[in-house]
C-alpha cells in the first residue's frame, strides 16, 4: 500500500475522517473485493467519504453496544434555557404558545409543530420545552441533542415527564444509522435514570407518546 502514494494518502484519509489507526484502515482496504476497491480509482473523492460513512456506521454500531452511563453530580443550570437566541416567523417557523417555556416556539418541521400542537390542547400537559441545543447528551458518536422535555399533570398518567425525539418515520431503516446510534445512546442514558417519573422513547404523535406513558 505504501509504494503508491495514491494509495497512501487514501490511507491517511481514511485515518483522519475515522479515528482508526493505519494497520486497522489497511487491513479494511486489503478485505475489500477487487471491483470495490477498483472504485478508488474511477472517484477517489467519493470513495473516500463513502469508505469513512460507512466505518464510521461500523463503529457506532459495535461501540453502542457497550457503551455504559454513570451517575455524576453535575446538573445544568437554569441558563441552558434562558440564554435563548433562537429566531423565528410566526406562521412560518414559529408559533405562539401558552403551554410552552416561552411564549413563542421555534420548530424545525411540520412534525415539530404538530406535535407542539398537539401537546397545547391536552389538559393532561402541565408544561413543555423544546429542548435548546446547549441541552445535550455527549455519544462516542457526537452530541446528542433530545427534542422535547414534557411535565404532565400528577395523577393523571403514570410517568410525570418526558423527553421525546420526534421523528416523521419511525422506521429504523429510514434512519441513518449515526443518528439511530445517538438515539440507542439516549435510550441508556435514560434507563440509568430511570423511575416511576422519568421515560425516554422516540415518537412520531401525541397519541402514541399518550400510549407509552400511560401503560
Amino acid at each position: 500500500m505504501a509504494n503508491s502514494s495514491v494509495k497512501y494518502d487514501l490511507v491517511g484519509k481514511l485515518v483522519e475522517g475515522t479515528g482508526l489507526i493505519r494497520k486497522d484502515i489497511v487491513a479494511i482496504l486489503v478485505g475489500l473485493e477487487k471491483n470495490v476497491f477498483n472504485q478508488f480509482k474511477n472517484n477517489p473523492e467519493e470513495f473516500i467519504i463513502k469508505a469513512t460513512n460507512l466505518i464510521n456506521e461500523e463503529k457506532a454500531t459495535t461501540i453502542i453496544g457497550h457503551i455504559e452511563y454513570s451517575l455524576l453530580d453535575k446538573t445544568y443550570d437554569i441558563d441552558v434555557f434562558t440564554e435563548n437566541t433562537l429566531k423565528g416567523k410566526l406562521d412560518v417557523n414559529a408559533m405562539k404558545t401558552r403551554k410552552h417555556l416561552y411564549d413563542n416556539l421555534v420548530y424545525d418541521s411540520k412534525v415539530e409543530r404538530n406535535f407542539a400542537t398537539e401537546l397545547e390542547a391536552s389538559d393532561k400537559v402541565a408544561v413543555y420545552v423544546k429542548l435548546p441545543n446547549k441541552f445535550f447528551i455527549p455519544t462516542p458518536v457526537g452530541r446528542y441533542n433530545p427534542d422535547w422535555a414534557i411535565a404532565f399533570y400528577e395523577g393523571s398518567v403514570k410517568h410525570i415527564y418526558f423527553v421525546a425525539e420526534t421523528k416523521g418515520t419511525m422506521s429504523s431503516i429510514e434512519l441513518r444509522t449515526i443518528e439511530k446510534s445517538k438515539i440507542d445512546c439516549a435510550k441508556k442514558y435514560f434507563e440509568k435514570l430511570k423511575n416511576d417519573d422519568v421515560i425516554y422513547d422516540v415518537v412520531n404523535s401525541y397519541d402514541e407518546l399518550l400510549n407509552i406513558i400511560s401503560k
